[in-house]
């Protein structure tokens, strides 16, 4: 069955770094794109970081120049490089399989890592 199986979360102080994995299996991962979504404590979930198919990459414009995302086809892996960190990053970060042509279809998602932020 699929699953999406996130890692690397913990606490860091500001300026700090981390970096998540989400590990996929269960399906063809090289065909989907990805992404990575983040939600803090009473507020609604918003999308981070995507990665096409090919490698093409976006991101949200409060993490520009500080957060990479990347995967690994061979190894079914989605990354999420993260540096700088401020307080206002800090959240349950989710990874999910989404649709890449059709916007905000998500097919999968990880049960989340919580990054806190100090």
């Amino acid at each position: 069955h699929v699953q999406l199986v996130e890692s690397g979360g913990g606490s860091v102080q500001a300026g700090g770094s981390l970096r998540l994995s989400c590990a996929a299996s269960g399906y063809t991962y090289s065909s989907y794109c990805m992404g990575w979504f983040r939600q803090a404590p009473g507020k609604e979930r918003e999308g981070v970081a995507a990665i096409d198919s090919d490698g093409s990459t976006s991101y949200a414009d409060s993490v520009k120049g500080r957060f990479a995302i990347s995967r690994d086809n061979a190894k079914s892996t989605l990354y999420l490089q993260m540096d700088n960190l401020k307080p206002e990053d800090s959240g349950v970060y989710y990874c999910t399989t989404m649709s890449c042509t059709v916007a905000g279809e998500y097919y999968f998602w990880g049960q989340g890592t919580q990054v806190t932020v100090s």
